[in-house]
This record gives C-alpha cells, structure tokens and sequence, in this order.
C-alpha cells in the first residue's frame, strides 16, 4: 500500500512543500495558543473553570 501512495506522490510536482507547509501551520497554531496560554487573564480562566460545575 505504501509503494502505490508513494508511486502516485512521486508524480506530483513539487510534492516536498506539502510538508514545510504541514510543519509551518502546526508550529504557529502552537504557537498562537502558546502565547494565548500564557496571555490569558487569571480572572478568565477562573471563569472558564467554573463553567463544569455550575448547574
């Protein structure tokens, strides 16, 4: 199965920036959350946290 994926993805031009692409967009969503994380007020995620045992 792999040799019939890798034949078809051979034949695609310039098939090797699918990857780098890949890699830049999960990099900066960890990124952007990363710095939302640490960004993030302290009342907010209080709030938030509450949210599960509210009724």
């Amino acid at each position: 199965m792999l040799k019939f994926v890798k034949g078809h993805m051979e034949s695609i031009d310039n098939v090797a920036i699918y990857p780098m692409i890949s890699l830049v967009i999960f990099f900066a969503f960890f990124v952007a959350l990363g710095w939302w994380v640490f960004s993030a007020k302290k009342a907010y995620i209080k709030k938030v946290s509450r949210i599960p045992l509210e009724d």
